[in-house]
């Protein structure tokens, strides 16, 4: 049992973490997402799912060793998880897919980097 998915599937002020470029970075993955699940043909959109979130992951992870947090192999973690699991896909996207990447964003975000709030 998780968060409420939002439908369509953008980010709102509920998501922020008050780390504007993160926030601008969340925003962004919930777009590639989204964009993935309107084209689950694309492998142009899933490729961009993909840099999107190692960019986003690279620099978020940047930042908890910068600051020292103490989460950072935790968190680290989940991030490879979620990687490898999306760049395993391949095109066409299923249902349960779709709906794992979104789940998976919403949750990631509202506990595991809810945590980093004003720690970085």
């Amino acid at each position: 049992m998780g968060f409420d998915i939002p439908e369509p599937y953008v980010w709102d002020e509920s998501f922020k973490v008050f780390y504007d470029n993160l926030d601008e970075e969340h925003k962004s993955l919930f777009k590639a997402v989204f964009d993935c699940a309107g084209d689950r043909g694309s492998s142009d959109k899933l490729a961009n799912l993909v840099s999107v979130t190692v960019n986003h992951f690279t620099n978020e992870e940047a930042m908890m060793q910068k600051a020292k947090y103490s989460d950072f192999p935790a968190h680290k973690s989940a991030h490879e998880g979620f990687v490898a699991k999306i760049k395993g896909l391949k095109t066409p996207l299923d249902d349960a897919t779709v709906h794992f990447a979104k789940e998976w964003l919403v949750n990631h975000i509202k506990t595991t980097d809810f945590k980093y709030k004003g720690s970085l």
